[in-house]
């Protein structure tokens, strides 16, 4: 049966599927009203995850987790109140009503504290495939053990298996408020990940490799399998190189994480709050013409895509940078109202015990026309980077970030040897400023993409 993703005013007939989490929704907010609240929100998820870990042909672990709970948020002249129960019925709603409205009370007001009011509708997205609930137990253990098999066959220098695991999950959410939206919808996803250690006398390297997609279709555990352990083999033998100026060159995964920096800054919150490198910049150069960056929460097959925010603000692609050049941020409906501006439907919920932050959904760097290879190929010399260690260290407010660095050193286009034991240090936005070839081959890890990405130049620190 096809999933709808809909959106309907109070009164209008709902599918069976989601009518008793709608109405669960709605009772709460009626009841928020009838105690006296000005505006009531009601967020309810319901989620199911499996995590299928293997270890030497062998199910080591097998985790079930469900969980299910309401968040609701009343504002009253300003003032939010905000509690969440697990607790849906009748009683259970009333406690978490007069508990939301209790911390309201003691609240501090903030004019610009309201909930959205929508007036069109939500686009249909293939966010839920049934085979992924459909499938089996065992089909799903036979995924994680056909990855390990694939690794181990790969190269006899495969030492260590450190995690083979499936995992999936599903979730239902449904948000009603007391301005008439109730929506609901239903999304899922599956992912396959390995790491391992390959090694060779008293030398040892790590390799890894995933792959999460809205489609059980999509998982190729050999491919992943043989992927990290090509990862991991190639490594074997990697020294530093003597500290210099060079190229580097950013595969899709590291490129990501260097996106993780840019997200905080690219949000309204962080600007309003003084944290963001990017603040008073806006029709501004801040990185190099290939570089454009996007969040979508619409994005077809991406992995955080639904049809509206934690808000029931509809999803949308937003353009943050173009051509090198900041277009604005992101807004959930509180920053929005602060700057004047519409919420780009990035208000984000971890859970029904938190309430919308601003946050990216599937944000990534616009792929280029030129493939990797190219890139590669057009490199005199430097290092294409293939693991970074310290990422979390990074400072988002400066964008300042001193990381090592491992991958494979390049001489006139062509991968010579692999390189471990280097550091590379400097800041996001002389990096973006430095980006002279963004390839074509965008590749997203969970919610994070990016192509292949080419630094003209920076320092190395090596021996």
């Amino acid at each position: 049966m096809r999933e709808q993703y809909l959106w309907c005013k109070k009164g209008d007939a709902v599918s069976l599927d989601n009518h008793n989490y709608l109405t669960i929704a709605e009772n709460a907010v009626q009841k928020a009203k009838a105690a006296g609240a000005a505006l009531a929100e009601a967020y309810l998820l319901s989620s199911k995850e499996l995590l299928i870990e293997v270890r030497r042909q062998e199910v080591e672990t097998m985790k079930l987790a469900a969980d299910r709970g309401l968040g609701l948020r009343i504002i009253n002249h300003g003032r939010v109140g905000f509690a969440y129960t697990t607790e849906l019925n009748e009683s259970g709603l009333a406690r978490v009503v007069s508990q939301a409205l209790a911390n309201s009370a003691i609240a501090e007001p903030d004019q610009f504290y309201t909930l959205p009011e929508i007036t069109g509708t939500y686009p249909e997205l293939a966010i839920y495939d049934p085979a992924i609930r459909a499938a089996t137990v065992e089909h799903k253990i036979d995924l994680a053990l056909a990855m390990e098999r694939a690794a181990k066959a790969f190269d006899a220098r495969i030492k260590v298996i450190e995690s083979a695991a499936y995992q999936d999950a599903e979730v239902a959410v449904s948000v009603v408020n007391s301005l008439g939206l109730q929506a609901w919808y239903k999304s899922a996803y599956c992912g396959l990940y390995l790491s391992l250690v390959a090694g060779e006398g008293e030398d040892s390297q790590t390799g890894f490799a995933m792959k999460y997609s809205l489609q059980l279709a999509d998982l190729d555990p050999a491919f992943i399998g043989r992927q990290a352990a090509e990862r991991a083999v190639r490594m074997l033998g990697a020294k530093p190189v003597n500290s210099q100026r060079a190229t580097v060159v950013l595969d899709p995964y590291v490129a990501a994480g260097f996106l993780g920096l840019l997200a905080p800054a690219l949000s309204g919150e962080a600007v309003q709050k003084g944290r963001s490198l990017f603040a008073g910049k806006v029709g501004q150069k801040v990185a190099s013409p290939p570089v454009t960056v996007v969040d979508d929460g619409r994005l077809p097959g991406g992995i955080a895509a639904a049809p509206f925010d934690g808000e029931g603000v509809p999803t949308a692609e937003t353009v943050l940078i173009k051509d090198g050049v900041l277009q604005g941020f992101l807004h959930n409906t509180y920053t929005a109202a602060r700057e004047g501006v519409r919420s780009t439907g990035n208000g984000v919920r971890g859970s029904f015990k938190s309430t919308p932050e601003v946050g990216t959904t599937n944000f990534f760097i616009r792929p280029g026309q030129v493939s990797s290879e190219q890139i590669i190929k057009d490199v005199e010399r430097g290092l294409y980077v293939t693991e970074v260690l310290g990422m979390h260290t990074a400072n988002p407010i400066s964008g300042d970030f001193s990381l090592g660095a491992a991958g494979l050193w390049i001489e006139n286009g062509q991968f010579t040897r692999p390189v471990r034991g280097v550091a590379i240090a400097g800041n996001i936005m002389d990096l973006l400023g430095s980006v002279d070839a963004v390839g074509n081959d965008l590749e997203f890890f969970g919610g994070k993409g990016s192509p292949t990405l080419r630094i003209a130049s920076m320092a190395l620190s090596g021996s």
